[in-house]
């Protein structure tokens, strides 16, 4: 079903702590395709491809899905269009699952607008970021294919929902896919930034995820004692983790993360990118996005 909004990014207003919003024009975009057909051959659209299944469409939606694969860009940057990077069976191997893409935003009911936004997100050379994940916590085999990079919050109720998508998603699947936690504690959550100390003492120690887990659980419960109750819990060495709270190096893992969520744009939380491309849609739906991203 589709997740319902004027354009997808001020439907994450609603979804994030803090998310600002802006509305997608109603100009095509400016890398629309525009194919050159060679001589004697035809000029007009494609509208079918073998390799995508569009039975789900009615006409109407059909007729979206044909002009929106014979005006986007083919994925590998190519000047052709999605549409004939399939048909001419094309080096570029995420043609097919683009078109295929295409096809399931259109049946989930996006607009036009708004699917040359969302493609260009996850499609466009300008809108990768470069993201690391030397010194953070990492869930799941360092190997996989797909890296999900989570900005979030220990007091925003929206990062607490999106924890446990994350962390299934990553357990079911079978080591293709590993997440990296960035700490981004948000200035109205004056709670936010000792509930990240905490986890970082706990992950000094090699319980990150456990503390994580706990932290979310007992939201409400964001103050110190509690803390070390959970450190405690855990098996910590108490004095130890007393010591990594007020440390320097912890503020300063802190800031790190978020001078880097700073520098590529992060307003909110949870911000979710995806093999270095942000994901503009509710956690709910990762699990098909990632399913997509090891398809191509």
């Amino acid at each position: 079903m589709r997740w319902s909004a004027l354009c997808v990014f001020m439907a994450l207003a609603a979804l994030g702590c803090e998310r600002s919003s802006e509305a997608d024009s109603d100009s095509k975009s400016e890398g629309s395709a525009v194919d050159e057909a060679a001589p004697g051959e035809s000029k007009g659209p494609i509208e079918s491809l073998p390799q995508v299944d569009v039975s789900a469409l009615d006409d109407f939606s059909r007729s979206i899905w044909v002009d929106m694969v014979n005006e986007l860009l083919s994925p590998c940057g190519d000047p052709v269009s999605v549409a004939r990077c399939v048909a001419e069976n094309r080096k570029c191997k995420r043609c097919v699952p683009a078109a295929r893409y295409v096809a399931r935003l259109v049946d989930e009911g996006y607009s036009r607008d708004e699917i040359r936004e969302i493609y260009r997100v996850r499609y466009d050379a300008d809108t990768k970021v470069k993201l690391s994940h030397k010194g953070s916590p990492l869930r799941g085999s360092p190997m996989a294919p797909v890296t999900i990079y989570e900005f979030s919050d220990f007091q925003c109720p929206h990062c607490r929902l999106a924890a446990p998508y994350l962390k299934k998603i990553v357990d079911d699947s079978n080591g293709k896919v590993k997440l990296v936690f960035k700490q981004y504690p948000l200035p109205g959550h004056p709670k936010a930034r000792e509930a990240a100390k905490a986890a970082i003492a706990a992950d000094r120690q090699g319980k990150f995820w456990e503390m994580h887990d706990l932290i979310f659980k007992n939201q409400a419960k964001l103050e110190t004692a509690n803390f070390e109750n959970y450190a405690k819990e855990l098996g910590l060495d108490l004095e130890r983790f007393r010591v990594d709270l007020k440390s320097k190096e912890v503020e300063t893992k802190i800031e790190a993360d978020r001078a880097e969520g700073k520098k590529i744009g992060v307003d909110s939380t949870p911000s979710i990118y995806v093999n270095d491309r942000r994901f503009v849609f509710p956690p709910e739906q990762l699990a098909e996005y990632i399913h997509e991203e090891l398809d191509q």
